[in-house]
C-alpha cells in the first residue's frame, strides 16, 4: 500500500533543508548507486570532529533525536528513503534545535557514494524490514551485500547495533554476520525483560512490545 504524499510536501522540506544533506537517488540499480561519489565533509556540516553514529531506516525520527539529546557530543546521520516519513522526522530534529543531526532521504546502497571509507563508529539498524518472503532477502539490511557497504565505511572498531520483533530475520541476521566475519556480542531474545538500561524505545518497538511480542536485539563488530 502505497503511501499518500504529505499536504505541502516540498513546502515542509524546504523548510527544513538545513536538516537534509541532498541526495542524488534517482536511480535504484544497486550497481549504479555509487557511480557518483559526493563524500561528505562532516568536520564541515557539523563544524567538529566528533564521532559519527549512523541509522539507516530512521523513520520518523523518535529514535535518531533522543540519541540526539542524550549524546551531545555524538554526530548523527539518520538515513530515510521515504520523503514522507523524513520530513515529520527533520521536522521534530527542528522543533527540538538539534544541532549534532542531519538526515539524507535515501537508500543503503547510496552510502558509499557519500559516506567516506573509515568515518562510521556506531550503526543502528531499528525495525529494519524483514522483507519475509526468501525471494526479497538480497533486500534486508542485513544480507551480504549491505555488510559489505557497512564494512567499508565502518571504523576498525566501530559496532552495529540491530532491534527486530521478527525472529526469522532475526536469525537470518545472526548468520549472515557470523558467515560475513563479524562477531557477535549482548545477544537478547527478549530485550525488555533482559535487564538492559539505557535502551531507546522506537515507535515500533513500544507498539510490538505492547502486543506482547518479544524485542530481539545483538551487537556486531568486525
Amino acid at each position: 500500500m502505497r503511501m499518500r504524499r504529505k499536504k505541502n510536501l516540498e513546502e515542509r522540506l524546504t523548510a527544513c533543508s538545513d536538516y537534509l544533506i541532498e541526495c542524488n537517488n534517482e536511480d535504484l540499480h544497486y550497481e549504479n548507486a555509487v557511480k557518483e561519489q559526493k563524500f561528505i565533509d562532516f568536520e564541515s556540516i557539523f563544524r567538529n570532529t566528533n564521532r559519527i553514529m549512523l541509522e539507516i531506516g530512521c523513520g520518523k525520527g523518535s529514535f535518531a533525536c533522543t540519541y540526539a539529546q542524550q549524546h551531545p557530543d555524538v554526530n548523527i546521520i539518520a538515513v530515510e528513503r521515504a520523503a514522507n516519513v523524513i520530513v515529520t522526522a527533520c521536522e521534530t530534529a527542528m522543533r527540538k534545535g538539534l544541532k549534532n543531526i542531519k538526515f539524507m532521504k535515501c537508500t543503503a546502497e547510496y552510502l558509499p557514494g557519500y559516506i567516506p571509507e573509515n568515518t562510521v563508529s556506531e550503526l543502528n539498524l531499528n525495525f529494519s524490514c524483514p522483507f519475509p518472503k526468501a525471494k526479497y532477502a538480497k533486500h534486508r539490511l542485513t544480507h551480504k551485500q549491505f555488510l559489505d557497504i557497512y564494512k567499508k565505511i565502518m571504523k576498525p572498531d566501530a559496532v552495529i547495533f540491530q532491534k527486530t520483533d521478527n525472529m526469522h530475520f532475526f536469525e537470518f541476521s545472526v548468520e549472515s554476520f557470523s558467515q560475513n566475519g563479524f562477531k557477535l556480542s549482548n545477544i537478547s531474545l527478549d530485550l525488555h525483560n533482559s535487564g538492559f538500561e539505557g535502551n531507546i524505545v522506537t515507535e515500533y518497538e513500544k507498539r510490538f512490545s505492547d502486543m506482547g511480542l518479544p524485542i530481539y536485539r545483538l551487537e556486531a563488530r568486525l
